[in-house]
């Protein structure tokens, strides 16, 4: 696959490859040159979750949910999350 660079210094990388490694816009990329090459690294694969709204089974109240291996919040992050909620 070719491409070029742009007058602003922009590279478009092709599409296969995008959807191969899953990029989409904004994503960040490592860049380094190791001798005339160019390696670009996505710097953290993102995992898009759907979130779902649940019934908690402790406490019978509505939640959201990602899904299994979600990151759980302690009650402190959650508190300083909503800390700045209008």
């Amino acid at each position: 696959m070719v491409t070029k660079v742009s007058t602003k210094g922009q590279v478009v990388l092709p599409s296969a490859i995008r959807r191969r490694l899953g990029l989409q816009p904004g994503d960040a990329l490592d860049v380094k040159a190791e001798g005339e090459r160019i390696i670009l690294t996505p710097q953290k694969k993102r995992t898009r979750r759907k979130a779902k709204i649940i019934i908690d089974p402790v406490s019978g109240l509505p939640a959201v949910t990602l899904g299994p291996g979600a990151p759980v919040l302690t009650s402190k992050e959650v508190e300083e999350m909503l800390s700045d909620f209008p």
